[in-house]
């Protein structure tokens, strides 16, 4: 099988890092010469990123960071695609890696949960008493998630500590597992439990994606596809023929799991949509967003 000549590299390192500022505006710099594309986060606490690029730019730009002590050990889960995922490349110092807004910072490096394997995460799935926590944003879990995993009703991280305070409290005493795309959500959703007095959190260990790439897992009781930040907009995880698909068309409500945004550029919401819609209603979420689109093209 012949290899694809670009690759997809998704990674995060909790590590403090000194005048991150400085150090964002260098790598940004960095990465224009190596000629990447891509994401990427840079605070105090670390640093989380997508980018794409050749085999070659991939590698020398893995090869670059860990050479530098504070990512020397940093995890990188590699993607292999045609072409660059991403139009451009940004790199923007932040507060928070992921945006949480608590009182007291949570550092995943001293309060965290249990990390398991895929083997382990797939075996705790079958535990009939345990509760799955999906990590992301609803938009997220729609198009798909872990079997039986409670949907939260969030449309950003940080609204994670309130939606859990007032649906979660009951279930204290219960086995927790969470999961998120690459790893670097459950880090800090998992040690907010722990401080909210939840006994036993665990977390997936590398996330979806690195669970739907585990050759004796392979994927099994993820159904539908896993969303994602680039231009793939969403990949596959479960390579077994138990797959289904969970995501349903905003129009009609047949089985879907492609998004596309809305053709007004006012709105562009994402939405769930089968081609017969797409076509039918012209890429527009609603009749109201065809009607405003139309209305600033007459005279």
């Amino acid at each position: 099988m012949n290899r694809q000549p670009y690759r997809i590299l998704l990674y995060y390192k909790y590590v403090t890092i000194p005048d991150y500022e400085e150090f964002a505006a260098e790598h940004l710099n960095f990465c224009k010469e190596l000629g990447l594309k891509g994401r990427v986060l840079i605070a105090a606490e670390g640093i989380n990123g997508t980018v794409s690029g050749t085999i070659e730019q991939t590698q020398q730009y893995m090869d670059v960071l860990h050479a530098n002590p504070l990512f020397a050990d940093m995890v990188f889960k590699i993607d292999e695609a045609e072409e660059h995922a991403f139009k451009k490349m940004y790199v923007r110092p932040k507060k928070e890696l992921v945006t949480f807004r608590l009182e007291e910072n949570i550092d995943p490096n001293e309060t965290s949960g249990k990390r398991l394997s895929p083997k382990q995460f797939y075996e705790q799935l079958q535990n009939e008493d345990v509760i799955v926590l999906d990590g992301r944003n609803n938009y997220e879990y729609d198009i798909g998630h872990f079997r039986n995993a409670i949907r939260p009703d969030v449309e950003s991280f940080r609204d994670f500590p309130e939606w859990i305070r007032n649906n979660l409290s009951q279930y204290k005493d219960k086995p927790i597992l969470t999961y998120c795309t690459g790893g670097i959500r459950c880090e800090k959703l998992s040690g907010f439990l722990l401080k909210e007095g939840f006994q036993d959190v665990s977390q997936l260990e590398g996330g979806i994606v690195t669970y739907g790439k585990d050759p004796e897992v392979q994927g099994r009781l993820f159904d539908g596809k896993c969303y994602v930040f680039d231009e793939r907009i969403s990949v596959p995880i479960n390579r077994t023929d138990e797959d289904v698909i969970v995501g349903k068309c905003h129009h009609c409500g047949s089985p879907e799991d492609r998004y596309t945004n809305c053709a007004n550029d006012y709105c562009h919401l994402q939405h769930i949509c089968c081609e017969a819609c797409e076509r039918e209603h012209k890429g527009y979420c609603s009749e109201s967003c065809e009607e405003a689109d139309l209305s600033r093209y007459e005279v």
